[in-house]
Parts: structure tokens; C-alpha cells; sequence
């Protein structure tokens, strides 16, 4: 064993400093589910930046310093607080906002998001939708029938956590199911698409969308 971990060393070497690379510095996250559509599909691999707002311990949860604050409208990578499973999903509020969702419409704060909905939809299900609140502006999704949750609140959002919604939606598991997201359980900021396959049909390249930005 020993003669192999000397032959190998270069390589075991190689493979920590990686590893830590990934756990502290920059990653990648594949989508597996619609719940961010239509920015982010089924197949598509995303950049994450580890070090968008805090520096961790390799390995854990523990913050060593903050090195940027999280803003609405980032897409977010953290560990479910209900479960610890890694989710990726849009910050939509900050410490103290007051969040309240009716009829779909969003409010932060006693001011109401503009909705526009875009073009034809892509299918009778989905209606892809310009959403702007608070100088950010994104596109959502809705499905029709519509999904469920389509109210909750007010809630306020307590120091130190953030409240995630998905963009898709009526089809998302989120801040309305698991609650808010505390600081420490940010992994990072997703920056763009690295690469792209249909892995709903024959895992085919979707070249246009490898390096979209979020």
C-alpha cells in the first residue's frame, strides 16, 4: 500500500487539491427537475460560485468569513433545511422583508410585483412570464391548471435567513414547503450554464445554451 501511495502521490495530490477546489472555491450542480424553468432545464449543468458569500471549512457547514452579501434575484445552490438535500432555487427575500404571495402575485414589503406574460406559450400547460419587484426583473413559469400555494403570508423574513421560491412556480418545493434558508446553508451564487443535454429525449446537446448566463 505504501509503495503505491508513493508511486501515486502526484495523483492522490492532484485529487485533494481538486476536491477541496470543489468544496470551497467553485463547483457544478446539474438540474434534475423542471422547478426552475424556464431559466433553467432538466439536463442543463450550472457554475456555481462557492465563494459568493461566504468561506467555508471544506467539507461542512462552517463559515469562516462572508465574502458578499446574497441579493434578490440571485439563483441560489444550499442544503434543504428540511432535509439537507442540495436544492437550487431564486432568493426572492432578504432579512426583515415581508413577504406575502396572493392570487400568485407577489408582495414585498407592501409593494406588489408587475407581471407581463411573454409571447405565445410553448405549450397549453406553461406560461412563461415576465415577473419585476424591487428593481429585479426574471422570468417565471406558471401551469395551467394552476399548481398549488398560490397564497401564503405574510410572513417576515427573520435575521440571518432568506426566503427561495423556484421560478417555475406552480411546480417548485420551496421556501413554502421547507421554510426559510439560513446563511450558513448557502452554498453558493449559480453563475451560468456550463454545458446542456435533453435528458428527457436521447440526452441530445443543447449547444445554445452551453455558457447562458443566469
Amino acid at each position: 500500500m505504501y509503495a503505491w501511495v508513493r508511486e501515486n502521490r502526484g495523483f492522490i495530490l492532484f485529487m485533494l487539491l481538486f476536491g477541496l477546489f470543489r468544496t470551497a472555491v467553485a463547483d457544478w450542480n446539474p438540474i434534475p427537475s423542471g422547478s426552475m424553468r424556464p431559466n433553467l432545464l432538466e439536463g442543463d449543468v450550472v457554475l456555481v460560485n462557492r465563494l459568493a458569500y461566504n468561506l467555508k471549512l471544506p467539507l461542512t457547514d462552517i463559515v469562516l468569513a462572508r465574502t458578499g452579501e446574497p441579493q434578490r434575484g440571485d439563483v441560489v445552490t444550499f442544503s434543504s433545511p428540511k432535509d439537507g438535500t442540495r436544492l437550487i432555487k431564486r432568493l426572492i427575500a432578504l432579512p426583515g422583508d415581508t413577504v406575502v404571495m396572493r392570487d400568485k402575485q407577489l408582495r414585498i414589503n407592501g409593494e406588489p410585483a408587475q407581471y407581463a406574460l411573454v409571447g405565445t406559450p410553448s405549450t397549453a400547460s406553461e406560461l412563461p412570464v415576465d415577473e419585476t419587484l424591487r428593481g429585479s426583473e426574471r422570468r417565471i413559469q406558471w401551469l395551467t391548471p394552476h399548481g398549488r400555494a398560490d397564497d401564503f403570508g405574510p410572513l417576515v423574513v427573520p435575521a440571518g435567513h432568506y426566503l427561495m421560491l423556484g421560478d417555475n412556480r406552480d411546480n417548485s418545493a420551496d421556501s413554502r414547503y421547507f421554510g426559510f434558508v439560513p446563511r450558513n446553508l448557502l452554498i453558493g451564487r449559480a453563475e451560468r450554464v456550463l454545458v446542456s443535454a435533453d435528458i428527457l429525449d436521447k440526452w441530445q446537446p443543447r449547444f445554445g445554451r452551453f455558457g447562458q448566463a443566469l
